[in-house]
């Protein structure tokens, strides 16, 4: 018996247009925090649940600043950027528990940033045992939580750790 995996929401992804401008830039400022998948602000930096995870809490770090390296940014911005880093980190280890984190940034189109114009990190959870026969022989990653309810499950663990809900609340 042949067994379905549904992924609809990809379908969009596909199909979609292009977005105009930097989503980046422009997520920040719309005031639709739970729609984009915002979880915190800090200073010079905001954490974002990715819209195609490779797994359940997979985050990204993201200056607000626009820059397509690291060291296009002033060291403010960098120090911000990596300490939001760690705190998103330590954020996932407590609303997880998961074995093991991939830590990474794909500077440039050609190492396989899918918005080269704009740094940022990604955090990718891991748990022994969660990489299958599934990603290696049918191309396929199962997700076992929907973006909604992940959103709603790290959004308060995200408060408890002191992010600021708002970029209008990030303290000085």
């Amino acid at each position: 018996m042949t067994e379905r995996l549904w992924a609809t929401w990809r379908m969009s992804y596909i199909k979609g247009e292009p977005p105009r401008g930097c989503i980046f830039c422009e997520f920040p400022g719309q005031d639709r925090d739970q729609e984009n998948l915002i979880l915190g602000y800090s200073r010079h930096s905001y954490v974002i649940m990715n819209r195609y995870p490779y797994t359940n809490g997979h985050l990204m770090v993201i200056p607000y600043q626009h820059g397509d390296s690291p060291w296009s940014l002033p060291p403010g911005t960098q120090d911000d950027l990596h300490r939001t880093l760690l705190r998103a980190e330590a954020v996932l280890q407590d609303a997880y528990g998961c074995h093991g984190m991939n830590i990474g940034m794909n500077i440039g189109a050609a190492a396989g940033a899918g918005i080269d114009a704009h740094v940022h990190y990604h955090i990718v959870p891991r748990w022994r045992g969660d990489t299958n026969f599934i990603p290696v022989f049918a191309d396929t990653r199962l997700i076992n939580q929907s973006l909604e309810d992940t959103w709603a499950h790290l959004e308060s663990f995200f408060r408890k750790a002191g992010f600021a809900a708002r970029r209008a609340d990030v303290k000085d």
